[in-house]
């Protein structure tokens, strides 16, 4: 039996406003176990703008499973601060494409549509992954095609609920 060996590229930012937008938050631990159990992925790369105040955050992400890849970030003219992936996550989803059978993109940006459309041809994509059709561009629908799936439909699945300490 074949077992597929396949590779996550999540722009985090992207996934965390996005689910929260929708009024909810994301239990990064149950995400995890949904990416290997519906995609296979043995390695989930999470694409993250770096602050220094958020170490208890990136620990929780590595322990549910993440390989995290930062990326320096900078006030804007607001002094909203940002840290932008695309082009790390595009680098590393070519660079790494001999290593896995197929990707799963998780991100609504409409600036995968490249990479979408490059994996979609050279069989390489299993799926785009969004937080919902509202939010995602229209370029990557386009690009993904039926390899389009959205996390707003999982709310009841992969809600974080707090534990009760009781």
């Amino acid at each position: 039996m074949y077992s597929w060996n396949n590779y996550a590229f999540i722009d985090s930012q992207n996934l965390n406003l996005g689910i929260r937008e929708l009024g909810w938050k994301l239990d990064y631990y149950r995400f995890r176990v949904y990416l290997k159990e519906k995609y296979s992925v043995q390695v989930a790369y999470m694409f993250v703008g770096f602050t220094p105040l958020q170490h208890a955050l990136y620990d929780n992400l590595e322990r549910a499973g993440f390989i995290l890849c930062f990326k320096p970030t900078i006030p804007d003219e607001y002094g909203k601060i940002k840290g932008n992936v695309d082009a790390d996550l595009v680098l590393r989803a070519v660079l790494e494409q001999d290593h896995y059978d197929q990707a799963i993109i998780i991100s609504s940006d409409g600036d995968f549509y490249s990479l979408v459309e490059y994996l979609h041809g050279t069989n390489k994509l299993s799926a785009v992954v969004s937080p919902s059709p509202e939010q995602c561009s229209a370029l990557l629908k386009q690009a993904a095609g039926d390899r389009m799936q959205y996390v707003n439909y999982l709310r009841n699945k992969l809600e974080y609920k707090r534990r009760s300490t009781a």
